[in-house]
């Protein structure tokens, strides 16, 4: 399919971004009198439907590979940028068995068969055809949690190296406090219990009582339920059923059931950017280990979208890099992590031993941008690049005014040259989101603060009347 770049990847002009393929399929329905109709209904086993219509080529000779690249890729998005097990696809009975085949146990999508829909929904994932006209009607929900900062509250966000907590009243900060931890291979989960406990405590220590307690961590949580959790890592299925699933339950039981809600670290840092910018429509990206997301909405709440845009497609090549963990190709983890960036090395004709882990690579890489390198300085900007046509396929399903980049990768001098690019590449492609959304980093009251304020803003503390 022909497709108008723009602006190449300086280290990867192979790359075939997903926006400019979609834009081009979308044109060759356009102009085909021929070209259907089809409906998308992703649901939820509470009743929350997701629902995306789009038109496909009529489904013979070269368009069928055509027709089951853009279904297949749109459903994989709605999956891990939205979130549910039940699919339901209108106006076309044979691309409803292909995508049920991809998606079953033994298709080639069996990762997130597994994952998103047993594991994170507790529901076995199906895919049934069915008339256009009889497809599911919207059903979504926004989250009423955030920016509570009455009374006495603690704030925690757990991550892989560190956990760390904040004691808030009236929403100042009166004690804060970051410790180390390891708790990705831990077997016990009385590790994860007693160490969370601890900063609850130390932060309790500075309260005169405590209110409500708010918190965030990498994964996905569903009612204050751990479904699908990288800290947890080291924990056995047995175990991780019996005592880790209802973990943040037992623990408000144990401050004697004041109002508790722990939700995904992306979210929160969105939250926290709606706060300190005074406006929302906020993404917040933060490139690190992975690619960690979160969303404010334009009403300032947060959603109940997973958000998971490290699985969401954003290279549409055949070849294109693969993630070792789901086995599928061109995915944002690939490209915008310490991996991405540890990808990139060779291309850019730095030599670095092949068994250095990723993270040292990186720091490697940011010491050769702060000296002005242009090595450096080329995968910064092919990583702009990359990001810059990203931002038009998240842009499909976000209403984005704001975009805060943050994470390990976007440190130094590098982060201005991925904005840069980025930027470059709206301006150049689509000048309606370069005009709209505004591109920024943290300031600095926010990386001190603002992540815990907003996680100890979540829970609404109910008053007697």
């Amino acid at each position: 399919m022909d497709t108008d770049t723009t602006i190449e990847p300086i280290l990867d002009p192979k790359f075939m971004p997903a926006a400019l393929w979609t834009r081009a399929y979308r044109s060759m329905c356009a102009t085909s009198a021929a070209a259907h109709e089809v409906a998308i209904a992703l649901e939820r086993p509470d009743g929350t439907t997701y629902v995306r219509r789009t038109q496909l080529l009529p489904h013979e000779g070269e368009s069928i590979a055509l027709n089951r690249k853009h279904l297949e890729r749109l459903v994989k998005s709605m999956l891990w940028l939205q979130g549910g097990s039940r699919l339901s696809i209108g106006g076309d009975a044979a691309m409803a068995a292909y995508i049920g085949q991809v998606y079953s146990p033994d298709g080639a999508r069996s990762f997130d068969h597994r994952v998103v829909g047993e594991q994170m929904f507790l529901d076995g994932m199906t895919v049934e055809a069915c008339p256009l006209e009889s497809v599911p009607k919207p059903q979504d929900a926004s989250v009423e949690l955030g920016r509570h900062l009455d009374g006495c509250r603690i704030g925690f966000d757990l991550g892989g190296s560190d956990r760390k907590v904040a004691a808030v009243v009236d929403g100042k900060v009166v004690f804060s406090e970051e410790i180390e931890w390891n708790p990705y291979f831990e077997e016990d989960p009385n590790y994860h219990y007693d160490g969370i406990q601890d900063s609850l405590k130390r932060a309790a220590a500075h309260l005169p009582r405590v209110d409500a307690i708010g918190g965030s961590a990498a994964g996905v949580y569903v009612n204050n339920d751990v479904r699908v959790a990288s800290l947890f890592r080291g924990v056995s299925s047995k175990d991780f059923d019996k005592h880790v699933r209802k973990i943040f339950h037992r623990i408000q039981a144990d401050w004697n059931g004041v109002p508790f809600v722990v939700v995904n670290d992306g979210e929160v840092t969105a939250l926290a950017g709606a706060m300190s910018l005074n406006d929302n429509a906020v993404l917040g990206v933060a490139m690190g280990t992975s690619q960690a997301v979160g969303y404010c909405n334009a009403d300032g709440r947060i959603t109940s979208w997973l958000n998971e845009l490290a699985f969401a497609p954003i290279d549409y090549r055949d070849d294109s890099h693969a993630d070792e963990w789901s086995g599928d190709i061109g995915c944002g983890v690939q490209y915008f992590s310490q991996q991405g960036v540890a990808r990139l090395v060779p291309a850019a004709g730095i030599e670095l031993p092949k068994d250095m882990p990723f993270a040292e690579q990186l720091v490697a890489v940011q010491e050769l941008m702060a000296a002005d390198d242009p090595r450096a300085r080329r995968i910064y900007r092919t990583i702009g690049t990359y990001f810059g046509y990203a931002l038009a396929s998240y842009a499909e399903f976000y209403e984005i005014r704001h975009l805060l980049l943050l994470g390990r990768v976007t440190s130094g001098p590098g982060g201005g040259v991925i904005i840069e690019e980025a930027e470059s590449v709206l301006a150049a492609a689509f000048p309606e989101l370069r005009e709209r959304i505004r591109i920024s980093t943290p300031d600095e009251k926010m990386k001190r603060h603002g992540q815990a304020i907003a996680a100890a803003s979540l829970p609404a503390i109910e008053r007697m009347q």
